[in-house]
């Protein structure tokens, strides 16, 4: 069984210490390491390479939308799981950016908690349902027509256009291989690709541009 490695960086001890109790009863879940302030995570991640990291939003010497974009500078491969009591739109969309691939409150239960993590872990951009419900209101104000009839993206190929749309959904790599039958291998090319084109720096920077555009908004 695979062992997802996790770092806790949250300026609360009795926060991180509640946190570590819940997931020491979770199965495939290990913590490798805890951080108190947004310079410490970042030192911690590069020492440790966790496979997750839960990031607070605020921390002393560095917050967590800094924190975040620093250690996606040098460690892209990490899944940061912002866990806060901010929703507000400015906060959620500034994280995202920065890279972080999903957006829980600090109420949620155990379940959501390992799911959300697991999720973040396989690459899958996740969000806690009040958070879910604001992006979607969000969206639903911007202009609804296909970003491919405006031209938007037009350096992207039809297959490209039909991924990014994928992963304006939420969708993962393996989900994405196997919805188009594609191996996971063809589909991390395909990713690679549209980041270049869209010349922007991560998946989630990607999935806001999407959205921005329309895309993402109807599941099929």
């Amino acid at each position: 069984m695979i062992t997802i490695k996790v770092l806790i960086a949250d300026d609360h001890l009795f926060y991180r210490e509640g946190v570590r109790t819940l997931l020491n009863t979770a199965e495939g879940i290990e913590i490798i390491g805890e951080a108190s302030n947004g310079q410490e995570v970042v030192e911690r991640a590069a020492e440790l390479k966790p496979d997750v990291i839960l990031m607070d939003l605020k921390m002393p010497s560095l917050n967590g939308i800094d924190a975040t974009r620093q250690i996606m500078q040098k460690q892209p491969n990490v899944g940061i799981l912002v866990i806060t009591m901010f929703d507000d739109d400015e906060s959620v969309f500034a994280v995202m950016r920065a890279g972080a691939r999903g957006y829980l409150l600090k109420d949620a239960d155990q379940e959501e908690l390992v799911r959300a993590i697991t999720a973040v872990y396989r690459d899958e951009a996740i969000f806690s349902p009040a958070i879910a419900r604001r992006m979607m209101n969000y969206f639903s104000h911007l202009p609804r027509e296909r970003a491919k009839a405006e031209n938007v993206f037009p350096d992207l190929t039809d297959r490209e256009y039909e991924i990014l749309e994928l992963i304006a959904q939420g969708h993962g790599n393996p989900a994405i291989a196997n919805k188009l039958s594609l191996s996971v291998k063809t589909v991390q090319n395909y990713v690679s690709n549209i980041l270049n084109k869209l010349q922007v720096a991560d998946r989630s920077e990607a999935i806001v541009r999407a959205r921005e555009q329309g895309l993402g908004q109807d599941k099929k």
